[in-house]
């Protein structure tokens, strides 16, 4: 097979979640498990960090890679899903898998596929152990696809686990409370392995701590290790840079860590993934990896370029400013709109496309009203029609006009708003992808 035709395999014989939705989720790891044995264990051959929560996942992961990188470890990253090319999800110190190597794998093991009937994430997950332990990683950081527990990645015994926070996300398959959600997220956490919790939220940290508790695991909370302090003028967009100095608030030395830094991911909310990025990195320091300050202020300035991060408080023109963000359940969305408000435009245009299977009322009710809308149908199967979205929305105060697909939305968007304005992009991920 070509690459393409690799790809199209991938994409309609096995069970891919963007195209089938819940159906496309195993409840257990099965498969994974079978898949990883016919190749060998690779995940026992490399050593990794584990990194799952609801949002900031994939910027923590992202930078974790850029920081062990510019110290001079071989960083293997996985993530998903990808923007543009599936190859974003496998890299090596910032470099896309090749395409030989997906056609090589997907040829070699046909019949496995054929026996053990993966799906489209088992199948990616099993290619990049295998592509890991291959390239002989030092280390790889690797991402949860959906919850934790019952994910593919979680057949990992990492160095450590991370868990960002708990939001309110995928519902259908993780439960209607914080409390389950957190549980199932909670499922990476593994006997006396050390785990980090970015957000310290009263109503699911009890969760953590007794599952910690139960596993012998070690736990810290990393926004009550760190204190930020944001430059005013920071995050205006000229500048292209989130100034920030971070302090290390729970050291007993008599003078406490402290990092100054420019983050080339502008978006404010990154600030709280910053703390757990510098949470894990203490933690790593004391397992014997060798980081210094100026290797992370480096890398967290440089994150897109040396890892190709992109979608995440994205400036994409100027005149009028564009930016999109894959920010899509109720939190994302949260902070989506505390950048918007936090910058200087005229009038706001709000390109906005969903998927079918979330809970758009609660997001509805959350967007400004003075904003025009253009509504769209992201290019997946589980994309939510534009005119229905455009009917729900106006419900809720919400106006504008649907089109044909994300392209015409943005085009309409960039063509009514004077140099003065903002066009913002996103409401999913799958939208991002057509504009990025």
């Amino acid at each position: 097979m070509t690459y393409p035709e690799t790809l199209q395999y991938l994409y309609t014989q096995l069970p891919m979640f963007t195209r089938v939705g819940v159906s496309a989720f195993k409840s257990d790891l099965t498969n994974t498990i079978a898949l990883c044995q016919k190749l060998g264990n690779p995940q026992k051959q490399f050593k990794s960090v584990h990194v799952g929560g609801t949002n900031g996942k994939g910027s923590t992961s992202h930078m974790l890679a850029a920081v062990l990188q510019t110290a001079g470890y071989k960083t293997g990253l996985y993530t998903s899903p990808h923007l543009l090319d599936f190859r974003e999800r496998i890299r090596v110190n910032g470099e896309m898998i090749t395409e030989q190597t997906v056609v090589e794998f997907v040829q070699q093991h046909l019949n496995d596929f054929e026996a053990i009937k993966p799906s489209f994430f088992e199948m990616t997950v099993a290619l990049a152990f295998d592509y890991f332990a291959q390239q002989k990683v030092d280390i790889a950081i690797v991402e949860v696809g959906l919850g934790g527990r019952l994910d593919s990645t979680n057949i990992i015994i990492p160095l450590l686990s991370i868990i960002t926070n708990i939001g309110w996300d995928h519902m259908n398959i993780l439960g209607d409370t914080l409390q389950l959600i957190a549980s199932e997220k909670a499922g990476i956490i593994k006997p006396n392995i050390p785990v980090i919790i970015g957000e310290y939220q009263p109503e699911v940290a009890e969760v953590f701590i007794a599952k910690a508790t139960l596993e012998n695991a070690p736990i810290k909370f990393a926004s009550q290790q760190w204190e930020a302090g944001q430059k005013a003028d920071s995050g205006q967009y000229m500048g292209r840079k989130l100034d920030l100095t971070l302090t290390n608030i729970t050291t007993t030395s008599p003078q406490p860590e402290t990092h100054t830094l420019k983050l080339d991911l502008i978006g404010t909310y990154q600030i709280k993934n910053v703390k757990t990025v510098l949470t894990t990195l203490d933690e790593l320091k004391l397992q014997g990896y060798s980081i210094d300050h100026q290797q992370i202020e480096t890398a967290l300035t440089n994150v897109k370029a040396l890892t190709g991060l992109r979608g995440r408080w994205d400036i994409l023109s100027y005149n009028p400013l564009v930016i999109c963000d894959t920010g899509h359940n109720p939190e994302g969305i949260a902070e989506v709109l505390k950048n918007i408000a936090g910058t200087t435009f005229a009038q706001l245009h709000f390109v906005i496309g969903m998927v079918n299977d979330k809970d758009i009322n609660q997001i509805l009710s959350m967007l400004p009203h003075n904003a025009t809308y253009y509504f769209c149908k992201p290019d997946i199967p589980r994309g939510l029609d534009a005119e229905t979205l455009k009917d729900k929305a106006e419900s809720f105060a919400l106006y504008g006009d649907a089109y044909t697909d994300v392209a015409a939305a943005l085009r309409a968007a960039k063509n009514a708003a004077t140099i003065n304005d903002l066009v913002f992009v996103g409401g999913s991920t799958f939208v991002v992808a057509e504009v990025v």
